[in-house]
């Protein structure tokens, strides 16, 4: 295991708002940060102290920008593998290439975790219009049509209610492949977020409890209202994953809680995640930091929170008539706004978010709700 100090520079693929906040947490401890995508003057390249604007296919480039880090990470995980392979020749890359292999496909993923003995909703590898038809004859109607890979914000998927809808979303597929998994009606969804470093140790942030408005993440709070059961059983098949995939760095695991109290797991985030955001105001150690201190080879940093916490989405279409009057919201004194440096606002895009912290998780998301609605359309 390499110790990577500070002074050191940390490479990120991706350079979005997730990269911008480690970023700030890399900079802090006094880690210069070079970021890598194709695009430039990004929420990350803001902050970071270098930003190398290259496609991710461009393999000169990727092997210049190796060279000039001293460990490489992740913000976003559909960096194509024989990127990470070209990096992964110069300096060490975590999370590993191969865990990314599995990740960034719903496929791929599904079957490492159905192989593996963890709870997933029944589905089915979908290559032509008769896979459809074969598996809704097995699983039933609704359903829920995905592709394979690239997938984020509910792209890429479509819920089939009648027979009507399966050539639809077939056609829409364009020979790609694909995934129909069964139609959970679950009660809500969570996710845990945690930490694995080198050394094999693990750390969590307890499970974060995720309402979603237009399949886009709208509010997270923790501590989940959830039974002492579903609690224990989520932290174990988290830990039981990082484990099995010889994890290193932050790791989101996200749940279907069923009305039957069983939990599903839908998808892993090997990075840190949108429901971990808050942690970056609520806890002594953010999830961001965690990702720093596991990839240079550092202890991992105490989880806790300070108090219970809850954050709400800023999405582009709070920009429909101008500028937000941010010193509206701002008026409530212990809601936090953090804002991604983002040039266009677009109707479902990622602007920022807002956090607060309160005596309980209920009151964190009663005074982040309305200090988002002062901002007006929500």
């Amino acid at each position: 295991m390499k110790t990577i100090l500070p002074g050191s520079t940390i490479g990120v693929f991706g350079s979005g708002q997730l990269g911008r906040m480690f970023a700030i947490e890399a900079r802090k401890m006094g880690y210069r940060v070079h970021t890598f995508s194709p695009a430039s003057d990004t929420p990350t390249g803001q902050v970071a102290d270098f930003e190398t604007s290259a496609d991710y296919n461009d393999l000169d480039a990727v092997r210049k920008f190796a060279r000039s880090v001293d460990v490489v990470t992740f913000e976003f995980e559909n960096v194509p593998s024989h990127t990470v392979e070209a990096a992964a020749h110069f300096v060490g890359v975590h999370p590993r290439g191969e865990i990314l292999h599995i990740t960034q496909n719903r496929l791929r993923e599904k079957t490492f975790l159905l192989n593996n003995g963890f709870p997933v909703t029944p589905f089915y590898h979908i290559k032509t219009l008769g896979d459809v038809k074969n598996a809704i004859s097995a699983i039933g109607l609704p359903c829920v049509f995905k592709t394979a890979g690239f997938g984020y914000d509910g792209k890429g998927q479509k819920k089939i209610k009648s027979q009507d809808g399966i050539e639809k979303a077939f056609v829409n597929l364009d020979f790609r492949d694909a995934v129909l998994e069964a139609f959970v009606d679950f009660q809500k969804e969570i996710s845990v977020v945690c930490a694995r470093d080198q050394k094999g140790n693990f750390a969590h942030y307890g499970v974060i409890e995720n309402k979603h408005a237009n399949h886009i993440l709208d509010i997270s709070f923790a501590p989940a209202i959830i039974s002492a059961g579903v609690f224990r059983d989520a932290i174990e098949i988290a830990r039981s994953i990082a484990e099995m995939l010889g994890y290193v760095g932050t790791l989101c695991v996200e749940f279907f809680l069923t009305k039957k109290e069983r939990l599903l797991v839908n998808e892993l985030a090997p990075r840190p995640h949108n429901s971990g955001h808050l942690t970056f105001d609520a806890c002594v150690t953010s999830q961001f930091e965690q990702q720093l201190r596991a990839v240079c080879g550092l202890p991992l940093g105490s989880p806790d929170f300070y108090r219970p916490a809850a954050m709400a989405n800023l999405l582009g279409d709070l920009w429909q008539n101008g500028e937000p009057d941010w010193t509206e919201t701002l008026k409530t004194p212990n809601v936090k706004l953090h804002l991604y440096g983002k040039a266009e606002a677009k109707r479902g895009r990622k602007m920022g978010h807002l956090t607060a912290v309160a005596e309980s998780s209920a009151t964190a998301v009663e005074i982040i709700e309305k200090a988002r609605k002062r901002l007006g359309l929500c």
